[in-house]
């Protein structure tokens, strides 16, 4: 009523400015969610919503989860759908992989995707080439899941990236979250799909708090893999990441748009099938591109981005070479200050964008 009364007193030029500050009012807040919490919701949900979906991994039940992802999920489902398991990675990927071909939808956590390389025949071999080899007769809807990347102080056997491993095979589908949205809805794709998905998530953004929207909040609520998301507009220059390096490309810009650079950032969001349309599109717009990410330069990510766009139409819009920003190609050094040097950090995304437009 009070905001009816301001409405007939007011004039009509102070009509319009009182509507938004109500709508405003009682428009729904995004929730500030963690990307663990985030992930923990679309795992819950999807377990809820489908008998056939489980959780099986080590320490994924009692424990909560290795790093709390799975947390309440035992108590909640019991044995039957969250189980712990043996240190044997070959040994329970190779239960989900059999799962999946007997019509369930197991969820297969590897404490790190480190650990995924004694289970990558079952992976590959087992997981990504069954649907092909028996002329589409044996889907295998299994999802495999687990940090991926470089974390903080654990040395060259923890800390590899595992895009481009993974993208390179035929078979699966490969996605990689940034943020908390990401995280929750293309778990919740991945989940529905009847291909396998390799979700590769990052432990260093477990904690972060994002803002999560009304409609990510729904359980409904499911991102499409296959398609990127332009975080930043820009008409100057096209930055392309993925996962922590997302965040990275977004506050390089902000810096940059002081000294008036104006970049486009893009979340790349899915490594397999690659959403090379939106880059393009982008391309064609800012006539430069640099790519982002914390793997290895040699066969990456970024240089599949690269093949592509020089391969296609952007290629006669670029007004300069691509430049690549990547993890060192070293296995990664436990010390600190050596650690930090061998992954992409906000200033060489900086100079990458100020030696690509001919500005330093």
């Amino acid at each position: 009523m009070a905001a009816l009364r301001r409405l007939i007193c007011a004039g009509k030029n102070q009509v319009s400015a009182i509507l938004r500050r109500e709508l405003h009012k009682s428009a729904p807040a995004a929730l500030q969610v963690t990307v663990r919490d985030a992930i923990n919701q679309a795992l819950d949900e999807e377990i809820e919503r489908d008998e056939r979906v489980f959780l099986l991994g080590e320490e994924v039940a009692q424990y909560d989860g290795a790093y709390k992802v799975s947390r309440g999920l035992w108590k909640k489902y019991g044995d039957k759908r969250i189980m712990d398991t043996p240190i044997s990675e070959m040994g329970f990927a190779g239960i989900a992989v059999g799962a999946a071909m007997a019509g369930l939808r197991p969820i297969c956590e590897f404490m790190t995707f480190n650990f995924s390389m004694q289970a990558i025949d079952q992976v590959i071999n087992s997981a990504a080439k069954t649907y092909y080899m028996s002329a589409g007769l044996v889907p295998v809807p299994i999802v495999f899941r687990g940090p991926n990347g470089a974390s903080a102080g654990v040395a060259a056997q923890h800390s590899q990236c595992f895009a481009a491993w993974y993208g390179h095979c035929p078979g699966l589908k490969v996605v990689s979250p940034w943020n908390a949205e990401d995280a929750k809805g293309l778990m919740k794709a991945a989940i529905r799909d009847d291909n396998p998905v390799v979700v590769l998530e990052n432990e260093l953004m477990y904690g972060v708090p994002f803002e999560l929207s009304e409609e990510a909040q729904s359980k409904d609520f499911v991102i499409p893999i296959g398609k990127a998301k332009i975080e930043r507009q820009g008409s100057q220059i096209t930055l392309v990441s993925h996962s922590r390096s997302v965040g990275h490309c977004i506050e390089a810009a902000s810096v940059l748009a002081k000294e008036g650079i104006d970049c486009e950032v893009i979340n790349l969001r899915t490594i397999r099938p690659m959403d090379i349309e939106t880059i393009e599109a982008s391309v064609v717009k800012t006539n430069h591109l640099v790519t982002v990410e914390g793997g290895w330069p040699q066969f990456g990510v970024g240089a599949e981005i690269c093949a592509k766009i020089m391969e296609g139409p952007a290629f006669n819009y670029l007004d300069s070479p691509v430049f690549r920003v990547t993890g060192a190609d070293v296995p990664m050094p436990y010390a600190k200050i050596l650690e930090d040097n061998c992954t992409p950090q906000v200033k060489d995304i900086i100079f990458a964008v100020k030696k690509t437009l001919n500005v330093i």
